[in-house]
């Protein structure tokens, strides 16, 4: 009999085919450090435990030219005891609000219907469809999360989406005018089954929108810490085409939205469906191309780019601790964990601080480095603070301004390395 230990489900595996098109001829694009899970910010209670780190690589597809991880962490570590919720981001409430009047105006979507979103976390977004006199209901693993929003009013069922609950769901529920699928496509290792259940749940006329971070920006905008394991595949148009006709499905019309550093919104439908298929799709995919998002060298080109800002950055936070000065780190999110690890840079840190209660006296994931709230900025007066999470600058200098007045320096480590 195989003993306990060697029936274990393994913590993380490596795929060895294209997540899309299941095409075998993958090329390395971008090997960042290994990090564990992002974020996994633990209590002073567990930090005597070991915290296992994964590799962190990027793949390009040379068949359809999806990039993707092909290393893939258990959902389970991932999800299920989850602690981010959409509330805590910046602007995503208003953007969710303005996401669900755009999607029903556009659609002409009927009060009463029902709108079902997978990944729907603490129910921000189907908050929003009900204003609208939609029915919603969610799905979510994150049981604590799917718990708080049932009890807040948004139904959310705490499971993984799959054909199987997709049937039980039309079953109990009817056929789905909408589903959603806001930053959660990215997450999913297997988008085969998803998209059999998306196949299953939706009405003749009905639409399967979704939203995930969007490769062309990512590489464009250098915006890499948005790679980490909880995203397993960064998307753009092209591969995307063949996967959903591959599924029964059509891409209809794709249009970019400002979030996670540059997104891609898309409205897809049942094959033959009722509604022509918009130029955007084309445009989008030129683009694509004309960008070079199906180069190999595009991608080492970001990694060379991105070796520079390390450099620079280091040197200017060891020149600062050498002078005695005291430097603290801000913004305790996923992508600041892959940014610390690539950067090699939180030994210059006396501590990080975020806004997020739920990250208080925490410790960093991998380097330990103490979480505080952001009010400890005021009680310990360091000489310098880096803004980790550097797309939210703007709206953190302009919540601290006190802090420089007063003469604290402010770092953003990109789009390049800057002292405000």
């Amino acid at each position: 009999m195989a003993s306990t230990e060697s029936l274990a489900k393994p913590s993380c595996v490596r795929r060895t085919t294209c997540r899309l098109c299941g095409g075998k001829d993958l090329d390395l694009a971008l090997k960042l450090a290994p990090t564990p899970v992002a974020d996994a910010f633990w209590p002073k209670e567990r930090l005597k435990e070991a915290q296992e780190s994964f590799p962190l690589e990027l793949f390009l597809c040379r068949d359809c030219h999806h990039a993707h991880l092909l290393d893939v962490v258990d959902p389970d570590i991932l999800y299920r005891d989850y602690i981010y919720v959409t509330l805590t981001s910046l602007g995503l409430q208003d953007h969710f609000d303005a996401y669900a009047a755009s999607v029903v105006e556009r659609l002409k979507t009927k009060k009463g219907s029902l709108v079902v979103e997978f990944g729907s976390n603490d129910g921000t977004l189907l908050r929003a469809f009900q204003k609208h006199g939609m029915k919603t209901l969610g799905v979510d693993p994150a049981r604590k999360v799917a718990s708080e929003a049932t009890a807040s009013g948004v139904e959310t069922w705490p499971e993984y989406f799959t054909e199987a609950l997709a049937k039980k769901i039309r079953a109990e529920k009817g056929a789905a005018s909408i589903v959603c699928a806001n930053n959660v496509i990215a997450n999913i290792d297997v988008l085969d089954d998803v998209m059999a259940g998306v196949r299953t749940l939706l009405a003749p006329d009905g639409v399967f929108s979704f939203e995930s971070g969007y490769l062309l920006d990512t590489i464009k905008n250098k915006v890499f810490d948005n790679i980490y394991h909880e995203h397993t595949s960064y998307h753009s148009v092209e591969p995307f085409v063949p996967f959903f006709a591959r599924h029964g499905l059509e891409l209809i019309h794709c249009e970019r939205v400002e979030t996670k550093g540059g997104s891609l919104r898309g409205t897809v439908q049942l094959k033959g469906g009722p509604r022509k298929v918009d130029a955007s799709v084309a445009e989008f995919i030129k683009r694509e191309k004309e960008f070079g998002l199906d180069k190999i060298s595009t991608y080492r080109d970001l990694g060379k780019h991105l070796d520079g800002i390390k450099a620079e950055l280091n040197a200017m936070l060891k020149d600062l601790k050498a002078a005695g000065k005291t430097v603290a780190g801000y913004g305790a999110s996923h992508s600041v964990t892959t940014l610390l690890h690539y950067f090699d840079c939180a030994k210059h840190l006396d501590y990080i601080v975020d806004d997020n209660p739920r990250k208080h006296h925490t410790y960093s994931p991998g380097h330990r480095v103490p979480v505080l709230p952001s009010s400890a900025l005021y009680d310990k007066k360091p000489d310098a603070v880096v803004i980790l999470p550097w797309r939210y600058a703007e709206p953190i200098l302009k919540k601290h301004g006190a802090l420089r007045a007063q003469g604290v320096q402010f770092i953003t480590p990109l789009p390049k390395v800057e002292v405000l």
